[in-house]
């Protein structure tokens, strides 16, 4: 989130708190790992569902890779790479048809990222894979308004707290989503994706879920 890059959002907050919230109750009751992590699905093997990165650790700080490449989103007033962090996951329910990846800031209530229809075959994605017209999967637009892409942490140095919470998913399908594309005046956007997993969630078509957690502030000096 950037303080003076974004439009009017209350409104869209709400909607986005509203989503979020229903979707974890869904989850939470279906048994599955919500958008906080609370728990661990388990099947087949009895293995859980698994996802890392080497970008950053579970309950780490954020690279300064991921971060929004605009003056001041990282200390010292420097530029991120804004690039989407590599990511693998491993042991998909064998009747997974389709992966959904997003980025979000609890503290903000803010999408940085949200792919879907992520190739059932596919087990991780490499840096940088949520660039515009990405092959890896579609997207919808991040709440900077930036268009379907990624788009980095940037959390304001004006308002507290000044480091945010950000939520790396990964959900596990056995069903491709049906999205509506939208329109050039109202696009595809992050409420719409959260909405269709809470739909689809509840006729239990959401198998799996894993998340990681991290931090990231414009004004420490833990970024790396």
């Amino acid at each position: 989130m950037g303080g003076e890059l974004m439009k009017s959002k209350s409104f869209q907050r709400f909607a986005v708190i509203a989503s979020v919230s229903l979707l974890a109750l869904v989850l939470q009751l279906c048994g599955l790992e919500d958008l906080f992590g609370k728990a661990d699905p388990q099947w087949g093997s009895g293995e859980p569902f698994v996802l890392t990165s080497t970008a950053f650790q579970n309950g780490g700080t954020l690279p300064l890779s991921m971060a929004l490449n605009y003056s001041g989103c990282a200390p010292n007033g420097a530029i991120g790479g804004d690039q989407s962090p590599e990511m693998s996951w491993t042991r998909p329910d064998p009747r997974t048809r389709s992966f959904v990846v997003t980025l979000f800031d609890p503290t903000a209530s803010f999408t940085h990222w949200g792919m879907y229809n992520i190739s059932k075959d596919l087990r991780g994605l490499p840096q940088g894979a949520g660039v515009a017209g990405s092959t890896y999967g579609q997207q919808v637009e991040n709440d900077f308004y930036y268009g379907e892409q990624y788009d980095g942490p940037c959390p304001p140095t004006s308002y507290t707290p000044t480091t945010h919470e950000y939520v790396l998913t990964v959900y596990v399908l056995d069903i491709e989503l049906d999205v509506p594309p939208g329109t050039a005046d109202f696009p595809p956007a992050g409420e719409l994706l959260y909405n269709k997993l809470i739909e689809v969630g509840q006729h239990g078509h959401i198998l799996q879920s894993a998340s990681i957690h991290g931090t990231f502030s414009a004004v420490s000096n833990d970024a790396n």
